[in-house]
């Protein structure tokens, strides 16, 4: 009886240990062996003649703390894989959103930068274009300016040459050539004035005639004016003065032309002796011009 008993509790405990490390169909499968295998030692020891041993062995093995308690013992083993499988799968999660959290960060950060540059080659590009605008507008201003200085240059030694044109001339001589334009040019335009005007300057400038605008004007048979009189009483006009000042300041279209006369107003001597002994030069309105 007493090893009938003992058999038993140390098949049960062996089977308990089994199932402490099986899953829960093994301890399943490990339970229905162990209840066979009480089976068949209950059955052989009541063979073999130990009478009431068979049913006080079958009571014993029922009293023994069997199949719940293993269950019991195979739940709490169960509860506790499942917790940490729980515990690593959410720590899992957490550090895949981590990563995914830190991920996104540091594309942001990236993100930012990439910006941060872009925006910094853009500001570049604006202050070297502001750079080389700024140089080509201060390279036009000292281009226009040296221009401007250059023009008032050319201006100031204009306004010196007629200055000395003028000074050149007395007011002698001033009166007698706006005198003898207006009585000679009275009716003509103004390139017509002045090329009067060139003429007796040119004389005066000239080795064959007298050095001053008085002695040219007045030279024996020279200016009809001057043989009839007309001269003395002829108004000078602002136009006049405006083209003998010119002239005097050297604007010139005389080419040179030392005389010249109205073919249908002069002697016919005149005109013969004009086409015979000089050189014709052009024609401008009712004069016509000879060197």
């Amino acid at each position: 009886m007493l090893t009938l008993r003992s058999i038993l509790q140390h098949i049960c405990q062996f089977f308990r240990g089994l199932a402490v490390k099986a899953t829960k169909r093994m301890y399943r499968s490990s339970a229905v062996f162990m209840a066979g295998a009480a089976v068949i030692t209950v059955v052989a020891f009541t063979s073999t003649g130990f009478g009431s041993g068979g049913k006080n062995a079958l009571t014993a093995f029922a009293e023994t703390p069997g199949q719940e308690t293993a269950a019991e013992e195979e739940d709490a083993e169960e509860e506790e894989p499942v917790t940490e499988a729980k515990v690593q799968v959410q720590l899992t999660e957490i550090k895949k959103q981590g990563q995914l959290l830190a991920g996104n960060l540091l594309e942001k950060e990236v993100q930012q930068k990439q910006e941060i540059q872009q925006e910094s080659k853009e500001e570049l590009e604006r202050i070297n274009e502001q750079i080389v605008m700024d140089a080509k507008i201060k390279a036009l201003e000292a281009e226009e300016n040296a221009r401007q200085k250059a023009l008032e240059e050319e201006r100031r030694r204009e306004e010196e040459k007629k200055a000395a044109s003028r000074k050149a001339v007395s007011d002698d001589d001033y009166q007698v050539l706006l005198r003898i334009v207006q009585a000679e040019a009275g009716v003509c335009d103004e390139k017509g004035k002045i090329l009067v005007a060139n003429v007796v300057l040119n004389r005066v400038k000239s080795q064959e005639f007298p050095d001053s605008v008085r002695s040219v004007v007045y030279e024996p048979s020279q200016f009809s004016p001057v043989s009839d009189g007309s001269i003395n009483s002829v108004k000078v006009t602002e136009e006049t003065r405006e083209c003998v000042n010119r002239a005097l300041e050297g604007e010139d279209y005389s080419d040179g032309a030392l005389y010249f006369m109205n073919r249908r107003g002069s002697r016919s001597g005149a005109v013969s002796w004009f086409d015979s002994h000089l050189t014709y030069l052009f024609r401008h309105q009712n004069h016509e011009f000879f060197k």
